[in-house]
């Protein structure tokens, strides 16, 4: 597991998940790909395969329908895997709160599956793509 952990700090492959999100994150993590932004320097690839990345960037609250998915996603990502809640919705389900459709935020969810999850929380509404880059090289280093 310690060589896992050191290359998750040279270079992270990250697989984009929606589980109910407005799109107003989803904007902003392709905003994060143009070069302005250029999450690549970095090290950080958007990946279109779970099986091939390395985190998960999650936005939204989990809904219903999502929420078997999400687990599903989780367990076709190769461990440990870092799950990047970007948003307030996927933090804290944000102002969807007492929607009939959710079930609760992303951490509550992946923890149902596996308790020793690595999580990282990247609120706003949207947040901006440096705070995501911020939040996403500061618990890479942190790891």
């Amino acid at each position: 597991m310690g060589w896992k952990m050191w290359s998750l700090k040279k270079s992270i492959w990250v697989f984009h998940v929606n589980t109910g999100a407005c799109n107003n994150c989803d904007i902003e993590i392709v905003n994060c790909l143009t070069p302005k932004y250029d999450i690549e320097r970095f090290g950080i690839k958007l990946v279109g395969s779970p099986r091939h990345a390395d985190a998960l960037l999650v936005t939204g609250v989990v809904t219903r329908q999502a929420a078997p998915r999400l687990k599903e996603i989780y367990r076709q990502t190769s461990k440990p895997c870092v799950v990047f809640t970007i948003g307030a919705c996927a933090c804290d389900t944000g102002i969807f709160h007492n929607g009939y459709h959710v079930i609760g935020p992303v951490d509550k969810i992946i923890r149902e599956e596996d308790p020793n999850a690595i999580i990282a929380y990247v609120p706003g509404c949207p947040p901006k793509p440096e705070a995501m880059i911020s939040g996403v090289v500061k618990a890479l280093s942190a790891i």
